[in-house]
């Protein structure tokens, strides 16, 4: 009997049903849903669903997987790559972004940083830089921090992250100490694989796209002696800041070449915002007669904070007092009367940096891309007739 049961199989094997079958049968599926279940949402105790796991679940080899969760240059065939993603959406598995960054030195984050995420200017070069950034599956990383010390500060946490790139939005300034020291972290960072573009003055050393202030605010200077204006004055921004002084001294220099001048007392210098150019402005106010007929605001932002002011003041813009500002924010489409500007093509700027920023390494060192400014004329310094 126990020969023949070794020989021939039990009965149950040999096609009559045992009755120990079915509850096997149904255990052995539960076993199998419960661990498809772990796998699915990550292993109940801790354990992370891996690459592997999505190759396994695919029917397709690590590589395949890989290329297409990391959608790289070799693309995959339209059926296998649906396969992988059907299978990473299945298992829930995300990529451990760290370890690709240990791995290959560079992680997919992009650091911005700006002066001032409330200042329009800035925020619209970013929204150009992300709208370059988003498609090729980057990470932005958008900080706001003033100055060259705070930009190095910036610089060296990015490359403790092993970021691709590093794009600086913002002026220089005149402290040569500080300049120095950003310098040598953006040097730390190239060094370790990064790569670095800025938009402002060209005096890092890296890709830059470059506004031309000066010849901007020197095209506007002639523009408002040509509607009539003589006498003027100038809300100048802050002293160190070089954005401030290349549009001062290019729009002295358009008055200039009509011989008009600004008297010194007539330049006042305050804080790149709103506020800074609402006190400027009651600055301006305060010296008495005789009175500007234009006021030219080195920022937009400044701009606005002037005409609060003169509103406040009970002064008509133009009639009583001419304004222009720089950049053409998009926020003055609900400024009234409309300000005079220079037109900067702010989101267009931000596309051109991060291009430059990601494209592939190119010989002969930096690029530096000027970008020129568009006098926009517009009522806030229409010229009335004189009043009767």
């Amino acid at each position: 009997m126990t020969d023949g049961s070794a020989a021939g199989g039990s009965r149950s094997e040999r096609g009559r049903p045992d009755k120990h079958d079915g509850a096997r049968a149904r255990r052995d599926d539960l076993a199998s849903r419960d661990r498809a279940d772990r796998t699915r949402h990550g292993d109940r105790n801790g354990a992370q669903v891996t690459l592997q796991d999505v190759a396994d679940r695919a029917g397709v080899s690590l590589t395949t997987a890989s290329r297409v969760v990391s959608d790289g240059q070799r693309r995959v065939g339209g059926q296998l790559a649906s396969r992988v993603h059907q299978a990473v959406a299945e298992l829930g598995y995300t990529a451990n972004l760290q370890a690709r960054a240990v791995a290959t030195g560079q992680s997919n984050m992009v650091g911005v940083v700006v002066h001032d995420i409330a200042d329009p200017y800035f925020s619209s070069i970013a929204a150009g830089l992300i709208d370059v950034a988003y498609p090729q599956r980057l990470l932005v990383c958008l900080s706001s921090v003033p100055g060259e010390a705070g930009e190095r500060e910036y610089v060296a946490l990015m490359r403790s992250q092993r970021a691709r790139a590093v794009i600086l939005v913002g002026s220089r300034s005149d402290d040569q100490s500080a300049l120095t020291e950003l310098r040598a972290e953006i040097e730390a960072f190239t060094r370790a694989g990064g790569r670095v573009a800025c938009v402002g003055q060209d005096l890092l050393g890296v890709h830059t796209i470059r506004p031309e202030n000066a010849a901007g605010a020197e095209a506007l200077g002639r523009a408002l002696v040509v509607q009539g204006h003589r006498r003027f004055a100038v809300l100048a921004g802050p002293r160190s800041v070089l954005t401030a002084q290349d549009r001062l001294a290019g729009f002295l220099a358009g008055l200039g070449g009509w011989s008009v001048g600004v008297q010194p007392r007539y330049i006042v210098h305050g804080a790149f915002t709103r506020d800074g150019g609402y006190e400027a402005m009651s600055t301006v106010l305060a010296m008495g007669e005789p009175t500007p007929d234009c006021v030219f605001a080195v920022n937009d932002v400044m701009a606005v904070g002037a005409l609060a002011r003169l509103r406040a003041e009970g002064l008509s813009v133009p009639a009583d007092m001419g304004l222009a500002g720089f950049d053409d924010i998009s926020t003055l489409r609900d400024v009234y009367p409309p300000l005079t500007t220079v037109r900067l093509p702010l989101t267009r700027m931000g596309e051109m940096a991060a291009r430059l920023v990601l494209a592939d390494a190119s010989p002969g060192g930096p690029s530096v891309i000027p970008v020129p400014g568009e006098v926009i004329l517009r009522e806030s310094t229409f010229r009335h007739p004189p009043r009767h």
